[in-house]
């Protein structure tokens, strides 16, 4: 039988970090991932010249984790605007970081959207995530609608901007998640400058990939696990069509779908996304900016020409158009609860006053088990040791996030190392 010191189940994020960490302390380290490529959520498809993310994501370099453990220039990224264009009744109003962006300063102001009240509101609510994020993380949380209230944040700003920017973000319209969560996720989009790489977002799974294998950790590919059990004092690890593989540890760092089929822990809660990807031979607009609907008045939480901002996603001469909506949890099991291509069609016409109806739809990503839900309080981790040798990560285990995700592998291998009292 073969035999490995651990097998980390699943090549996401997570579980690519885990390995790296593991092989790089010179255990011999066994990656088992499903697909027949890395990268889990995080994954692009070429099509038709195009390229295609498995839904809308973007990575922000200014996540610390990030820092730490991606090589971001290799990954050449192509960053949006930080900023927000809204469709509003009478027109469309751009919002632009006042430091990145200081000729949007004037256009800002002039919006209407950002009155004196909000403004001081707003400042009231994010300052002691952007100076004291610490104390945010181990303070008193509530849901986020709740903490806008407090702040005193209920204009314009918050109605027609915050809301629909952060529905997409979160998957998640009701104002139910942490409030804490999303101050500090609203933190990374004011230090950093979120944006794509040139490749698409399977580029950084691949990094990681590459990272985990330099060091020694083999990644097999289409080698989906059936069963993980204990074994005299081993674990036991059955692999769909092979030889059952065992270790003296495992890391199951597969997603918040799966994870409760291999692992007793209750099965995550999470939130769906929907995004369609539509090709145009002229771009509705220049900018790159990321576009909401002020006005709510469709499924649509948000969308982006890509192509402006990373020529790369779309063929010379052709333009790349995403639109992401909420997947409801109805649609799970009922695709007539989903959002319908002729209302996504009617509302992009609105928000970008330009006629979409010619758009080519190239694809439709449903993505059920998008993100993990973020109630409050506010949960940064879980524990990694599930029992005995048997680990669990993923960013259902930390915040869901990239960052969450990187963290809770890097935890998982620490847990690991201390489980087999390997030196650091």
């Amino acid at each position: 039988m073969e035999a490995h010191e651990v097998v980390v189940i699943g090549a996401g994020l997570a579980g690519l970090r885990c390995a790296a960490r593991l092989a790089g302390a010179g255990l011999d380290v066994l990656v088992l991932e499903a697909d027949d490529r890395v990268g889990g959520r995080q994954r692009t498809d070429q099509v038709d010249g195009f390229l295609l993310d498995r839904g809308f994501q973007v990575l922000n370099p200014a996540y610390p984790a990030v820092r730490r453990w991606v090589q971001v220039d290799r990954l050449r990224m192509r960053p949006f605007p930080v900023g927000v264009r809204v469709r509003r009744e009478n027109g469309v109003a751009e919002l632009r970081h006042p430091l990145r962006h200081p000729t949007g300063i004037a256009s800002t102001l002039a919006s209407g959207l950002i009155s004196p009240r909000d403004a001081i509101a707003l400042a009231r609510w994010i300052t002691p995530a952007l100076l004291r994020p610490r104390h945010v993380i181990a303070g008193t949380d509530r849901a986020l609608r709740d903490g806008w209230d407090r702040a005193g944040l209920t204009g314009a700003l918050r109605s027609q901007v915050l809301e629909p920017f952060l529905a997409g973000v979160l998957a998640d319209d009701s104002g139910a998640t942490s409030d804490s969560f999303a101050r500090l996720l609203v933190r990374m989009f004011v230090l950093g400058r979120p944006g794509v790489p040139e490749q698409g977002i399977g580029a950084l799974p691949a990094q990681l990939s590459a990272a985990a294998a330099s060091r020694g950790a083999v990644v097999r590919l289409g080698a989906a696990v059936k069963a993980v059990r204990p074994d005299r004092s081993a674990m036991e690890i059955d692999v769909s069509g092979g030889d059952p593989v065992r270790a003296r540890a495992v890391v199951v760092a597969v997603g918040p779908d799966a994870v409760a089929d291999l692992v007793e822990v209750p099965r995550p809660q999470t939130k769906g996304l929907q995004t369609w990807w539509f090709s145009a031979d002229a771009a509705p607009t220049a900018s790159a900016l990321l576009s909401v609907d002020g006005r709510r008045r469709g499924p649509v939480v948000n969308t982006a020409v890509m192509s402006n901002a990373a020529p790369s996603y779309a063929p010379p001469g052709m333009h790349l158009i995403q639109a992401t909506c909420l997947l409801p949890q109805a649609a799970r099991g009922d695709a007539q609860a989903a959002p319908r291509e002729r209302d996504v069609r009617r509302q992009l016409c609105e928000i970008w006053g330009a006629d979409a109806a010619d758009w080519r739809l190239i694809r439709r990503d449903d993505i059920p088990d998008a993100l993990p839900v973020q109630p409050p309080p506010l949960r940064v981790r879980s524990p990694a040791r599930i029992a005995g040798g048997l680990f669990v990560a993923g960013d259902h285990r930390d915040t869901a996030s990239i960052q969450g995700a990187l963290v809770s592998g890097e935890r998982a291998a620490s847990a690991v190392l201390a489980g087999l009292a390997v030196p650091r």
